[in-house]
């Protein structure tokens, strides 16, 4: 495979994607901030760039997979930003979790660059990053996402396409809605069964046997047995998506009176000290505010 493809971003997710790729044969040129995460993935034979401009003159297509707006902003526009070196064989994607209005405002002001461009966020966390069985969530040109289709079917399991540039993050955040809600109602399952006497592991035991059970409950069991939170999709991201949520409710006319309360719980976690945990960590957050009796 001839395809040169550059990676920014290697967090917990890009890491894993990125290592994918160079696994699966492709030709892969990484940056990050941070130079020394890119030290496994160069070991692996991928090329590190010193600057995404260098990385955007050497590759083709570009993927990106970030914490956010304010990251995103500095790799493309910022100094030694990718855009500069952008050019109408340049094919953009960007796999982090952002807006909507966010995506539709990027295109935008990519245009001038002649590049063209793929919002492509995921549905999973850590685990399927490196099994590679993300689900890919594409808004965009239908020749672009079939372009892109062989780098997102390496790195997923399923792929998506949900309409022109932005319905790849709306689509994400109907997802991670319900994805915050879930996990949010499971707790406070766990603690007021807790508080009513009753053991974890029989709350679990009795969840996971019927009709409630499914993956993500599973994913969490081991987490919320021995109320210990390792990151695999970080507290404070569940917290700023559902922000991304809410304005995007508001900006649509949706009616979302469970996610006003949910994201508060969540901003509440984050504000006691959770935010680098797992996004479970909620019940942690849940138990602290419990009544003393």
């Amino acid at each position: 495979m001839q395809q040169e493809v550059g990676f920014m971003g290697m967090g917990i997710m890009g890491g894993a994607m990125a290592a994918n790729l160079v696994r699966a044969g492709y030709s892969v040129t990484v940056y990050n901030r941070s130079r020394d995460k890119c030290g496994e993935l160069e070991e692996m034979g991928a090329r590190v760039a010193d600057s995404p401009a260098q990385m955007a003159r050497e590759c083709g297509t570009v993927i990106a997979m970030l914490t956010g707006p304010q990251a995103l902003e500095e790799v493309l526009f910022g100094r030694e930003g990718a855009v500069a070196e952008f050019g109408e064989n340049t094919l953009f994607t960007n796999m982090s979790s952002v807006s909507p209005a966010f995506s539709r405002e990027l295109a935008g002001r990519l245009q001038s660059s002649g590049c063209r461009f793929v919002d492509a966020p995921v549905s999973g966390s850590k685990k399927p990053a490196e099994e590679g069985s993300l689900v890919i969530l594409a808004g965009g040109e239908s020749t672009d996402v079939e372009a892109l289709r062989p780098l997102f079917e390496v790195m997923g399991k399923k792929v998506v396409h949900c309409g022109p540039v932005g319905q790849g993050s709306m689509m994400k955040m109907a997802v991670n809605l319900l994805l915050g809600t879930m996990m949010e109602g499971l707790a406070e399952m766990l603690n007021l069964g807790r508080q009513g006497g009753l053991d974890t592991d029989s709350l679990l035991e009795v969840v996971t046997s019927g009709p409630l059970n499914c993956g993500l409950f599973q994913i969490k069991e081991s987490m919320l047995r021995e109320e210990e939170y390792p990151a695999q999709f970080p507290l404070k991201h569940m917290s700023k998506d559902l922000k991304f949520v809410l304005d995007t409710a508001y900006e649509e006319g949706a009616s979302l009176p469970t996610a006003h309360a949910v994201s508060q719980t969540y901003a509440t976690a984050r504000n006691l000290g959770h935010g680098d945990q797992d996004f479970a960590a909620v019940l942690s957050a849940l138990q602290r505010l419990n009544a003393k009796h």
